[in-house]
Order: structure tokens, then sequence, then C-alpha cells
């Protein structure tokens, strides 16, 4: 009964994805996962049916994607935890074929790309070569050839070259380069844009304050540009999220202003420390004198 149920839930989860209906995603998924604990399969065993593998898998999978759709990335976060034991099984027990492992992969370098967590993004880069470097001798020792014959290896797997590029880009300061790479045909599929426009709006913050520092104004066509946005109007509405002033084609960075002023502020606080120490010292040597 709850095979069959399940079966049902994820035909339903296929056509909401389809539809880019998500309003009833959220329960759907909880029922899946529900049916899930009743099989025994949420967390997998080489002991499950292959069968039963497939479809838990399936619905995490889908749990996944439907939570960057609704832009949850801690839902998403979890789910990709949650997938990580059914992608580290054996490919004879659980192949990896039909499944959506490079994706979802894919999307999670990408998120921690866009929250500026580069350890985060180069572990699990560095774990997903281990697994490619462990699968390629599991298969030549099984007399099967390498997984390039089973499947696309890491240099040829879209999902992941995708945030590589983009991770190399901004290691170079080369924010033109990832401004066309999210903007261009090179974004495998539609949840990876979902998440390419964080990253964007990330950099941009930084874009942000490295001007905020550098500059006391700058003209709107210029920021237009620096910014990345499509239209001046679009400056003018950054800048009142910023708390930017605008007047006659330029914005003011208020913010200068009171950083200088507070720094000066700094600079009196440790010269009247400095020089109430020097005093300080000197009435130690007229005493020892």
């Amino acid at each position: 009964m709850a095979d069959q149920e399940l079966s049902s839930l994820l035909k339903q989860l296929h056509s909401s994805l389809s539809s880019h209906n998500y309003s009833q995603s959220p329960s759907l998924l909880s029922r899946a996962k529900i049916c899930l604990l009743n099989l025994n399969a949420l967390v997998p065993s080489p002991q499950i049916p292959r069968p039963l593998l497939l479809a838990a898998r399936e619905t995490l999978e889908l749990g996944a994607l439907v939570s960057i759709r609704l832009q949850d990335p801690e839902a998403f976060t979890r789910y990709f935890q949650q997938l990580q034991p059914f992608y580290n099984l054996p490919s004879d027990v659980l192949p990896r074929e039909g499944g959506n492992a490079s994706k979802v992969t894919g999307l999670y370098l990408l998120l921690q790309l866009s929250q500026g967590d580069y350890a985060g993004f180069h572990t699990t880069l560095e774990a997903l070569e281990t697994q490619a470097q462990q699968a390629e001798g599991q298969s030549n020792q099984r007399g099967k050839g390498s997984t390039r014959e089973q499947g696309k290896g890491l240099e040829d797997d879209a999902f992941i070259q995708y945030p590589i590029r983009l991770e190399q880009a901004l290691m170079e300061g080369s924010y033109d380069r990832v401004w066309g790479e999210t903007k261009s045909e090179r974004v495998p599929s539609e949840e990876f844009a979902i998440f390419s426009d964080v990253l964007i709006g990330t950099i941009r913050s930084e874009i942000a304050s490295c001007s905020e520092k550098a500059y006391p104004s700058l003209p709107i066509s210029n920021a237009k540009n620096l910014l990345f946005l499509d239209s001046e109007g679009s400056v003018v509405q950054f800048a009142q999220t910023r708390g930017w002033a605008v007047q006659d084609s330029r914005i003011y960075f208020p913010q200068l202003e009171a950083e200088q002023y507070g720094t000066e502020k700094d600079i009196l606080a440790t010269s009247g420390q400095v020089i109430e120490n020097t005093l300080g010292y000197a009435r130690e040597l007229e005493t020892i004198v």
C-alpha cells in the first residue's frame, strides 16, 4: 500500500515541477517521506530492494529541486545531506544512471559559492574527485572499462564544470566573466539560473561595499556597469537600498564620512593612549632617578 502511494506522490511531484506550481509540493514531499519511513527506506542500506532505493533517491532529489524553486537554501542543504548515503552506495547496489547526483551536487557547489563558503566548496570538490577515482578503480578491477564508458567524468560534466568555472573567475577577480557565465547559454539548467542570481547579488554587494570605501561618489552611468545592472533606474533603486544619495546623475556614499570620522576618533584615542603611557614612563624614570 505504501509503495503504491509513494509512486502516486512521485508522479504528482514531477507534475508540480513541470508546471511550476509548487503550492502543494511541500506537503507532497512530507507524505512521500512518511511512506519511505513506513517502508524503512529513508536511510539506505544494501538490503533494501533496488526499486525502493531508486524511489527513495528520486524523492529526495525532487525535494532538493523543489527547494531551489522555492528559493529555500536551508531545505536544499538538508536534502543534499540526506542524499549523500544514497550517492555513496556502490553502483551495483544503486546505479547512478537515472539519478540527478551531478545536478544536485553542482547546485550545492553553486550554493556554497553564493554564500562565500570557499573552503566548503573545495572540500565538496575534493570529495567528488576522490569518489571518481575510487569508482574508476573499482570499474577497472571488474574489467568493465573506465568511468568514462559508464558515465561522464568530472571534466565532462556540465553541472560540475559550471560552478568550477565561476569559482575560478571569482578567485581571479574577473567579475565580468562571472556575469557572462550567468547570462549565457552555458547555464546548465533553470535551477542553476536561480542560484546564479543569488551569486550575482552577493558579488554586487561586495562591489558596492568596496566602492563605498574607494570613492566619494560615482556617475550613475559608471555605477551601472560596475554593479552589473541593466539600467540607470536599477542603479537608483539599488542606491536606495544601500542608503546612498542620488543627485545630479551621481550617487554619493554617505557612509564614507562616518567611517572617516570613526577612523579619526580611533587615531586620536590611540594617540592619547600613547601620550599617557609615555608620561607614565617618564614619571617612573623620574622616581627611579
